[in-house]
């Protein structure tokens, strides 16, 4: 199956590395955003699953439907969880570039 989409006019090897970066970024943020939206939550309700019994609003699910709810209203401790994975990265990525650059 071939694609439709345009071929790009500016070879790999001459795209600024400033995009590259930018694109990076970008990918970096997305993954870990997917995943303080979607995953963090559903690992939260599994270990109160185990831990501390059923949600009082149902599965999973609600859980979701609640966590989206919260964020809508501009919660902080719900926005910390969102964003969570890529303060993570950030922190991580800082103090390794901190470590390596003290050798």
């Amino acid at each position: 199956m071939e694609s439709t989409a345009p071929e790009s006019a500016v070879p790999d090897d001459e795209v600024p590395e400033s995009r590259r970066h930018l694109v990076r970024e970008l990918v970096i943020f997305a993954v870990a955003a997917l995943a303080g939206f979607l995953i963090v939550p559903l690992l939260i309700w599994t270990v109160g699953h185990s831990a501390l019994g059923p949600y009082n609003h149902g599965g999973a699910g609600r859980l979701l439907a609640d966590f989206m709810s919260g964020l809508a209203h501009g919660s902080p401790i719900y926005w910390a969880v969102a964003l969570g994975p890529y303060a993570l990265t950030l922190l991580v990525r800082f103090l390794y570039s901190q470590a390596r650059g003290r050798r």
